[in-house]
């Protein structure tokens, strides 16, 4: 996987102070995305040991409160299994840092009804990713749904999805802070 850009002190993706990771590579291609040139897989640098330790010197501050995963895509098939590792990692050094996601897809898209043998490695690894997420920001931008003045999200298609209520109870919950 490659990234773009760890940005330790970010205050615009998501609550409080937190740590942004941009990966590369994105096959939505939205119309008048904000990080186009996050859409090459092959752009940025490699996502090696050592951007992994800067990424978790950032983390280690007492006053950051979680990391956000955007880009480019990180649930893209080239990255996902590398953002898995890379979440399992986060949960079990920083267990009070909370996670967010940012996904062009709905989270109907990454949960769909199917068959088994129609679930491929990457679905499998999206529904890991989005599993152990607080928060995922989910669905494409979309121009004529512009509004600046939403929190966290570019266009009014695209919702703020508490995951773990998600989950429990079986529906979409938006989150509230």
């Amino acid at each position: 996987m490659n990234y773009h850009k760890i940005e330790k002190t970010s205050i615009a993706n998501g609550p409080g102070v937190r740590v942004t990771l941009w990966v590369s590579g994105c096959t939505c291609r939205c119309h008048n995305c904000q990080n186009p040139q996050t859409w090459d897989f092959n752009s940025g640098k490699k996502f090696d040991k050592e951007a992994k330790e800067e990424l978790f010197e950032a983390l280690s501050k007492s006053w950051i409160r979680g990391i956000t995963l955007s880009g480019g895509h990180p649930l893209e098939d080239a990255n996902v299994e590398c953002v898995y590792s890379l979440i399992c990692e986060i949960k079990d050094k920083f267990p009070n840092k909370d996670i967010w996601l940012y996904t062009g897809l709905t989270i109907e898209s990454i949960f769909p009804i199917v068959r088994l043998d129609q679930i491929s490695n990457g679905d499998i690894y999206r529904q890991l990713v989005v599993e152990n997420c607080d928060v995922i920001v989910d669905g494409p931008y979309i121009e004529d749904q512009k509004d600046l003045t939403l929190k966290w999200r570019g266009s009014k298609n695209q919702r703020v999805i508490n995951i773990k209520k998600t989950i429990e109870q079986r529906k979409v919950v938006l989150f509230n802070e």
